[in-house]
C-alpha cells in the first residue's frame, strides 16, 4: 500500500537522493529523456536536509521506500542552491495577475520524481493533492520551471492544474517553461 507523507527522517533524505540519481539528465539517454521524463538539479544531503526543515518534502512510499517526492522550497532556500538563484530573480521578473511573482507568498517545487516502476498508476497525481493539502492555507501557489524538452513532466503538471505563466531560453540554450498552480 502506498503512503502519502512528509519526510522526517535521515533515511527518508537519502532515499529522495538515490532517486533523483537515477534520474537525472545526465546519466539518461535521449530517448529514455523523451520517453519518461527527467531532473536537472542534483541536491547534496546538506540542501535537502535544510530545505526540509523550512517546509518538509511531500513523499510517496510502499514498505519504507520512498518511490516518489516533491520537494518543498521557499523564498529562504533562495541562496542555498546556487544553480536555481536565476529562477527566483527571474520571479522578481515575471508577472502573474498584474503582480510580480516574487511579492506573493509563494512555494516553489524544488523538483519532482515518480520512481519508474510506479508510473502511469496516479502517483504523480497523488502527491501534489497531499502537496496541495499541506501548503495551501500557508502559501497562494506552488510554481516551479520545467525545461520544454521534458513534455512528460510539462503534461503531468498541466493535468493537476499548472499554467505555463512565462518561458525562456538559458543561457545554455534550454528553453525552460515557468509554471504555476493556483490554488
Amino acid at each position: 500500500m502506498i503512503t502519502y507523507t512528509t519526510s522526517k527522517t535521515k533515511a527518508e533524505l537519502e532515499q529522495i537522493l538515490a532517486l533523483q540519481k537515477q534520474n537525472l539528465a545526465v546519466g539518461l539517454t535521449s530517448e529514455q529523456i523523451a520517453a519518461q521524463g527527467f531532473v536537472t538539479v542534483s541536491h547534496s544531503f546538506e540542501d535537502l536536509y535544510k530545505m526540509n526543515e523550512v517546509e518538509a518534502h511531500v513523499i510517496a512510499k510502499e514498505n519504507d521506500q520512498v518511490i516518489a517526492y516533491l520537494l518543498a522550497m521557499t523564498v529562504r532556500s533562495r541562496f542555498d542552491i546556487p544553480i536555481l538563484l536565476p529562477m527566483f530573480q527571474l520571479f522578481e521578473e515575471v508577472t502573474y495577475q498584474h503582480k510580480k511573482v516574487a511579492d506573493y507568498n509563494y512555494m516553489v517545487v524544488g523538483q519532482v520524481c515518480v520512481a519508474a516502476d510506479y508510473r502511469g498508476q496516479g502517483v504523480f497525481d497523488a502527491c501534489y493533492a497531499k502537496y496541495k493539502s499541506y501548503f495551501k492555507d500557508k502559501y497562494d501557489f506552488a510554481i516551479t520551471e520545467i525545461a520544454t524538452r521534458n513534455q512528460r513532466s510539462l503534461n503531468a503538471h498541466k493535468r493537476v492544474g499548472f499554467e505555463t505563466i512565462h518561458s525562456y531560453i538559458a543561457p545554455d540554450g534550454e528553453e525552460w517553461n515557468i509554471v504555476l498552480w493556483d490554488w
